[in-house]
């Protein structure tokens, strides 16, 4: 996205060009700076963003505000924001075409977020499962700042007056507070300021499951390093960690009626499927009868020769921390060129009295 692009009233600008094609909406999405990357963060939302690029105007963010909702290690923190950042660029997120850029860089997401902490209402919040999942037992000792996660998400997108957000099926309840945060505001202040952003599920692979039980999600928190299958990966890790995965005994089968009850065997082939950019029927049709000797082996290859590449890139970018510093600075000039316009409109239809800045 270059970062002379305008906010508009539904967050759609209109194209100085005439040669240029009309953009669909603006697409907003982001991953928290936790642990590794993945070949689940990657499958299931890096991929797929990177064939939107075409039809939406992006903006990727890396939501460090999120991540220490739950502590984290400074100095690791710092790291992990920019190996997510080699990440997105190396996966096919092109930051001359894109805006990229670190969330705490951007004050108009806090300073909206906190309007929209008076806008929301406590019920609301109470109702979030995923607070409930991460503070479990013991919701006393959380966070204030992980109950008003869900807050600071909606500002996320509509400080952008973003009209589609990728997510998963995790996080719909969340992007369905933002519709309503959203909602409220302009009912209790007579405008159409913000948008109501539309949800984007799609693409092969967009839930892809633990290594290890095939009825968890892939996840960097998962205790088991053979749980998931990082984006820095070595290709003799990638191996290992495959031939390591949990199965069945039995062989592959020819339909997809004959993966009910096996949840291992359809989450590696639905790996594979995505990997290779086909569907599951027809992988399927390629490997009956296979034993998962035979599979992983094929399977290896195919994640080997998708990964080895972002990982080289990786490597080179983390090895030039100023390269990725420079593409996050100029992202972060763009986003808050439209976010502090957008704040702007939410602070005068709220009453606050102009800054002057």
């Amino acid at each position: 996205m270059a970062p002379n692009i305008r906010s508009t009233q539904q967050g759609i600008d209109p194209m100085t060009s005439g040669s240029t094609p009309q953009k669909q909406g603006r697409i907003l999405s982001g991953i928290q700076p936790t642990g590794n990357l993945h070949l689940g963060n990657y499958l299931g939302a890096i991929r797929n963003w990177a064939a939107m690029q075409a039809d939406f105007q992006c903006l990727f963010c890396i939501v460090d505000m999120h991540a220490i909702t739950i502590w984290q290690e400074p100095a690791e923190l710092a790291r992990a924001t920019r190996e997510v950042a080699a990440g997105y660029i190396a996966a096919g997120l092109d930051p001359a075409a894109n805006t990229l850029f670190v969330q705490s860089h951007v004050p108009a997401h806090a300073q909206l977020a906190w309007i929209f902490n008076c806008v929301a209402r406590i019920g609301w919040l109470n109702r979030m499962t995923q607070f409930k999942d991460k503070a479990g037992k013991n919701r006393e000792a959380a966070s204030s700042g992980l109950y008003v996660y869900p807050n600071l998400m909606a500002a996320d997108i509509l400080v952008y007056k973003a009209t589609h957000v990728p997510v998963g099926e995790d996080q719909k309840q969340h992007l369905e507070l933002a519709r309503d945060i959203a909602q409220k505001f302009n009912n209790d202040y007579s405008t159409e300021l913000f948008p109501l952003p539309e949800p984007v599920i799609q693409g092969p692979g967009m839930r892809v499951m633990s290594l290890r039980d095939g009825t968890k999600k892939m996840s960097k928190s998962d205790p088991s390093a053979y749980s998931r299958i990082n984006m820095t990966d070595s290709e003799d890790d990638i191996a290992q960690k495959i031939r390591k995965a949990t199965t069945d005994p039995a062989p592959l089968p020819g339909s997809v009626e004959g993966l009910e009850g096996r949840p291992e065997a359809s989450n590696l082939l639905n790996i594979y499927a995505a990997l290779t950019d086909r569907t599951l029927a027809e992988v399927l049709a390629e490997t009956e009868g296979w034993q998962f000797s035979q599979f992983k082996t094929r399977l290896t290859e195919a994640a080997v020769g998708v990964l080895g590449p972002i990982t080289a890139e990786m490597q080179r970018l983390m090895a030039d921390p100023a390269e990725i510093d420079s593409v996050l600075k100029r992202g972060a000039e763009s986003a808050n060129e439209i976010a502090s316009a957008v704040l702007d409109e939410a602070y005068s239809a709220v009453g606050f009295l102009p800054s002057g800045r």
